[in-house]
């Protein structure tokens, strides 16, 4: 396994340097240096399903925080492949693995964050010893992170933080909140989101707080949004609304820990009890290299990897950077592999150019999509190499 040294700025920009310009067409702009990401916000479930992961298979994934790449080990792959261009995000994922080697399901659970937990600190102690001393290094001197539940320590989630401590308590109570958690049959959610959740003071303070310029500062990065157009609350509200009505709360995790801070009554598969051991098992076939994609493609040998876990990468990307990317993965893939991917606010799939390369599983795609519980989305991609 194969994490950067924490003298890590260096690292980093010598990283950076040796990636091609697909990759440094956001590397060249955006900082990978703080924990952007302390949960993968984009739905197991859904993209396990868009694989169709075999056993014995080669899987890639975008890192994150680990959490679906973890998620992919418990399909028994011969070997999983993490990338990430962020030393802290691999932080994420070390410290994960240490938690499923050395505690109890329960345990992990209080370590994350999802439930309530008295001496997290102890629980860190424990996983301690199974770290890189950078890795180490980085956690003693976060203490705070971890006693707030590692799956808090991101950016991201400190801006849904804001959100549910002094944006919503303006439109809704706390008591609105738990009735809309409930879920509850189809027309029932749909009755209680029209009657008593949509409120103009719902829609109005959603479109500021979800805005490009509000979330640009305190969520994402501001070049995230470099190639995105048109207005950003009215697309990520229209997304929320089928999500608190059309899909189940009582089933969402993700909404669930925006709204309230910990899972209630669901969980990412990655933390459900029934995938603990089967990921457990297979930990010694995950590696993980803090570098640009395309260097660790070129690293393996060409068709090779039967899938690929890409995230969100495209959003960062120019057209013409994507197509390279793309074209780029093609060669590192079997025939038959599957590639999926989401976008958010910025469209992009296989270009024309590539028709006799990759082929749109767009029945395939459409159909997971209306599934997809990390809701703020606004496509799921799978596309299979021809």
């Amino acid at each position: 396994m194969v994490f950067a040294r924490w003298s890590g700025a260096a690292h980093l920009a010598k990283t950076i340097e040796g990636s091609y310009m697909m990759t440094r067409d956001i590397t060249s702009r955006a900082s990978f240096s703080q924990i952007r990401y302390a949960q993968c916000w984009e739905d197991a479930d859904i993209l396990l399903e868009a694989l169709d992961l075999q056993p014995g298979e080669t899987y890639l994934g975008i890192a994150s925080a680990g959490d679906n790449i973890l998620a992919m080990l418990s399909k028994n792959p011969s070997r999983a492949i993490a990338v990430d261009l962020s030393p802290a995000q691999l932080a994420c994922l070390e410290l994960r693995v240490a938690a499923y080697r050395e505690l109890e399901h329960k345990e992990l659970l209080g370590l994350m964050g999802s439930t309530d937990w008295g001496d997290r600190l102890a629980l860190y102690q424990r996983c301690r010893s199974l770290l890189s001393s950078d890795v180490q290094y980085f956690w003693d001197h976060h203490s705070d992170l971890i006693e707030a539940g590692i799956g808090q320590a991101g950016k991201f989630e400190h801006y849904f933080t804001l959100f549910r401590r002094y944006a919503l308590p303006l439109v809704h109570s706390r008591q609105r909140v738990e009735r809309l958690l409930q879920g509850g049959t189809l027309e029932q959610r749909r009755a209680f989101y029209r009657r008593e959740w949509d409120t103009w003071r719902w829609r109005t303070m959603f479109r500021v707080f979800f805005s490009r310029t509000v979330m640009g500062q305190m969520g994402r990065d501001p070049e995230f949004f470099k190639y995105v157009e048109g207005n950003v609350g009215d697309r990520i509200l229209a997304r929320t609304q089928y999500a608190l009505s059309e899909l189940d709360p009582a089933k969402n995790p993700y909404l669930q820990w925006i709204l309230t801070g910990h899972h209630t009554t669901a969980l990412p598969y990655a933390l459900r009890p029934e995938h603990f051991d089967a990921i457990r098992q297979n930990l010694d076939r995950l590696e993980w290299h803090c570098m640009a994609l395309e260097d660790v493609l070129d690293r393996v040998d060409d068709h090779t990897i039967h899938r690929f876990n890409l995230s969100d990468i495209f959003e960062y990307l120019s057209p013409s950077n994507s197509q390279a990317l793309l074209q780029r993965l093609v060669q590192s893939a079997v025939p038959g592999g599957r590639l999926v991917y989401w976008n958010m606010l910025v469209p992009r799939s296989r270009p024309e150019a590539m028709a006799d390369q990759l082929l749109p599983l767009t029945e395939l795609s459409d159909r997971l999509f209306t599934q997809d519980k990390a809701f703020f989305y606004s496509a799921f991609v799978v596309e299979q190499v021809q």
